[in-house]
């Protein structure tokens, strides 16, 4: 695993690159998954459609440097003004930045009907939500009608991206506390408002948080859940 000190992740134990995701048998609800790159997705679980993945975390749990870790040819649609820690890297990436939604309907055109790329990272759809609800609240007087409105636009966008035929799609967002289907608090994707907040989960395949926790040694390591609990949104049913 990498320490705090590591700029990207290796693979480890003589395994190939990826993320060690649940396997068939059965796991406890507290099994962490060892994040070292992204590209272990088993070719076995990998349908024509591709595995569609929402990862979230905070600030500075590696979220944008994962994308080094695919093994593939990689597009890169940002929306961050953080590039930097990319700034070195030697994976096949080819990063595209956006500004509004007429730049990622731009890079949507160039994706359909297959392209170079065998993955697609938008980092982040909660950014990209924001820039919308700011034009949003913009042209309208109405909070509520800007909110609404800009809940229907992301979930449309989300939607291309993510039944685009072919491609691996990662969408990270930010990480906050948001309530459940029961009404109890726990950590999940964070987007504005509401509405698109609770319907997020429900559109990918996989839901992982991204956590930065220190081992016995008091070494940091990353980690993703693949297992909802009482803590933390998340799921896999790829």
């Amino acid at each position: 695993m990498t320490k705090d000190s590591d700029h990207k992740l290796e693979p480890e134990h003589g395994h190939s690159p990826g993320i060690f995701f649940a396997s068939e048998r059965p796991i406890h609800e507290k099994e962490m998954h060892p994040l070292t790159v992204i590209s272990m997705l088993k070719a076995e679980l990998r349908r024509a459609q591709g595995i569609k993945i929402n990862l979230y975390g905070g600030a500075g749990s590696g979220k944008t440097t994962s994308v080094e870790t695919t093994g593939e040819p990689t597009l890169m649609v940002s929306a961050e003004a953080g590039l930097l820690p990319l700034r070195n890297t030697k994976a096949d990436i080819k990063v595209v930045e956006v500004h509004n939604m007429d730049d990622i309907e731009g890079v949507y055109n160039h994706l359909v009907g297959g392209s170079e790329f065998k993955w697609v990272f938008i980092d982040s759809i909660t950014e990209i939500a924001e820039v919308v609800l700011a034009y949003e609240l913009s042209v309208s007087k109405d909070p509520r009608k800007s909110y609404g409105e800009m809940a229907t636009k992301m979930i449309q966008l989300i939607k291309m991206f993510r039944d685009l035929p072919g491609y691996d799609i990662v969408m990270t967002a930010k990480m906050s506390r948001v309530q459940d289907d029961n009404g109890k608090l726990i950590y999940g994707p964070s987007m504005p408002g509401r509405q698109l907040g609770h319907q997020l989960p429900y559109l990918f395949d996989i839901v992982a948080p991204l956590r930065v926790e220190r081992n016995t040694e008091g070494d940091l390591e990353r980690m993703l859940q693949m297992v909802r609990d009482d803590q933390f949104e998340a799921k896999d049913r790829s």
